[in-house]
């Protein structure tokens, strides 16, 4: 069968040197909407070197992300990359990101789950630099078709929006040149950019990459409910419930609570249709 998750999960770690620097940086910040305004002193944060801290959302796009199109390489792994979905990602921040590092990463298959009609691989990237780890980040892949082989279904993650009226809501807008921008830091698969590869896969134009609504919302978790601060966040996952089209506009909801901020995203445009769910962002 196209997957054996015992060989999957036996297989050893894929290692990989990765490195960045403030170009690195900037071009990711600017590709989940900073710099608006320019000359904003919180927005030069983000896309000034003299001034620069890393979103910690950067750690999905760098080495340009590879470790995710390694996993699908591991052994055990033979899926047609038309039938993969990213269903959703999570982070674990160990330390802020320094704005210039080089280090190492060990890519892994961790989990398989049979969800019946599908699967879902997590793949696990773990990086260090010299001075220890830095981050871990999961990524859940959703794998239609692969499913019924008899494995563990997994966990049922839920985070359900409190009842009550949420603490903030704030509208970021996508602009329409936005994935074009965003795949420069790496994902350059042309259902973000060409509109016959995304009519092929059921759109009637391109829509927005995933990671970056993720990052934008990050960003406006950080700015609004976190004053600011990227070195107090920890951990951030999310659920992705449904696509975005670049020139839309996110209406992000969060309930701050202890340690953590609850979010729902959704498609202001589009009668508030999901974007992304089950969304915390753990912080200091």
């Amino acid at each position: 069968m196209p997957i054996d998750a015992a060989k999957a999960l036996a297989a050893e770690p894929r290692r990989g040197d990765i490195a960045w620097d403030h170009k690195d940086i900037q071009l990711y910040h600017l590709g989940v909407g900073a710099g608006l305004p320019a000359t904003d002193p919180d927005e030069l944060r983000y896309t000034l070197e003299s001034e620069l801290h890393v979103l910690p959302s950067f750690a999905t796009v760098a080495g340009a992300g590879m470790a995710m199109l390694g996993g699908l390489a591991a052994p055990g792994i033979e899926v047609d990359l038309a039938s993969v979905l990213h269903g959703g990602h999570s982070i674990e921040l160990h330390r802020p990101i320094p704005v210039k590092g080089r280090a190492t990463s060990r890519s892994a298959v961790a989990a398989v789950y049979d969800k019946g009609k599908a699967a879902v691989i997590v793949l696990r990237s773990e990086v260090e630099d010299a001075d220890g780890p830095l981050w871990t980040s999961d990524a859940q892949l959703f794998v239609r078709g692969e499913g019924g082989f008899g494995g563990d279904r997994g966990p049922s993650v839920r985070e359900e929006a409190p009842e009550r009226a949420p603490d903030r809501t704030v509208e970021r807008h996508i602009r329409e040149d936005q994935a074009l921008l965003y795949r420069l830091s790496g994902d350059w698969n042309p259902l973000h950019a060409d509109p016959e590869f995304a009519k092929l896969a059921g759109f009637d134009r391109p829509i927005l990459h995933g990671l970056c609504s993720y990052g934008i919302t990050l960003k406006a978790v950080v700015d609004t409910a976190l004053a600011g601060d990227v070195a107090r966040v920890r951990a951030y996952r999310t659920r992705f419930a449904g696509i975005v089209f670049p020139g839309e506009t996110l209406r992000i909801r969060m309930w701050e609570e202890p340690g953590r901020v609850r979010v729902a995203v959704t498609a202001v445009e589009r009668d508030d249709a999901p974007v992304l769910a089950d969304t915390v962002v753990e912080h200091a």
